[in-house]
């Protein structure tokens, strides 16, 4: 990967920026090359936009304990994904080391009050919002309730993550690959971890997670619901605390579309990952039924993932 250009962002004023957004309005319009954006430890009170024709942007974070980007928004005032601290509508996109937070949900329990309940209507705050092709986010950070990640579209690897949240905490049309992440609940009753939006069967997306682990505090959670008819969540090698409602999935209230959503686990473990109160429709896969979303082939890995 060659680097042309090296940025600092630094909010005591050591760099070139101050500000993240700052770096980004300084990048070219239709980059061509890789241009490196070191954020220094700090809390960044913004937020951050990268737009369609700015792709081959790397993010290097101090460590997602040391530098976040944090904003107060929420669906009530500016629609779910605008809603969003961080948006990435570019492709070829790298952050590594960074939290994304939405703070709406944090002011919510600072004043005593719980994180929204399911169904809430307006309640979205969006922490992070991929939405362009060939993006990976390594030992990342995202702190949401209600949709915290958008996995909006494209094809995307996040490795080494920690992902909060209670109610579709991963939610989108994306192609993506969680590999070895921590997906934590914070539900209060119940909610769901991931809710993936696919309407055609020759469609190559969903969501796979690979040797996870889920977590929670309170409530149970579903594993994943049918946002769309031929919603695909496969979870393998996963670690599932006793956070895990039995049923695992839910229909999304649409009875019909048990016979065409894809929803599986493949020897997972703990308290959380028993088939044995699994709803009928959804699938325990065997060795060979496994294998192609055990592989980073599953996004097309050996294009694109080797070069960013």
């Amino acid at each position: 990967m060659a680097i042309s250009k090296y940025l600092i962002v630094d909010q005591y004023g050591h760099g070139n920026f101050k500000t993240i957004q700052a770096a980004v309005d300084s990048i070219p319009l239709d980059n061509k090359q890789w241009v490196y954006v070191q954020i220094n430890a700090g809390l960044y009170r913004e937020k951050v936009i990268i737009p369609y024709n700015k792709p081959f942007i790397i993010f290097q974070g101090a460590g997602r304990d040391k530098t976040t980007i944090e904003w107060n928004d929420a669906a009530s005032r500016s629609g779910t994904a605008d809603s969003a601290t961080f948006t990435a509508w570019a492709p070829s996109f790298i952050a590594k080391g960074i939290s994304f937070k939405a703070s709406t949900w944090l002011l919510c329990l600072c004043n005593g009050s719980p994180a929204p309940p399911p169904g809430a209507e307006n309640r979205q705050a969006v922490a992070a919002l991929a939405a362009a092709d060939m993006q990976a986010f390594y030992s990342c950070g995202f702190y949401g309730a209600q949709d915290t990640l958008f996995d909006y579209q494209g094809r995307h690897y996040f490795r080494d993550c920690y992902i909060e949240g209670s109610i579709d905490v991963i939610f989108g049309h994306a192609q993506s690959i969680f590999r070895e992440c921590e997906l934590h609940s914070i539900a209060e009753s119940y909610g769901s971890l991931a809710a993936h939006n696919r309407w055609n069967p020759s469609d190559s997306s969903g969501f796979v997670f690979v040797d996870c682990t889920i977590t929670g505090s309170k409530g149970q959670v579903f594993l994943g619901r049918a946002w769309g008819a031929y919603s695909r969540i496969v979870y393998i090698n996963t670690r599932m605390d006793n956070v895990i409602i039995p049923e695992g999935w839910y229909d999304w209230g649409v009875p019909q579309r048990q016979r065409t959503v894809f929803f599986g686990q493949y020897k997972c473990s703990g308290p959380g990952a028993g088939e044995s109160g699994r709803v009928s429709w959804s699938h325990e896969l065997n060795d060979y039924e496994a294998r192609p979303f055990m592989q980073i082939n599953f996004i097309n890995g050996h294009e694109w993932l080797s070069e960013v």
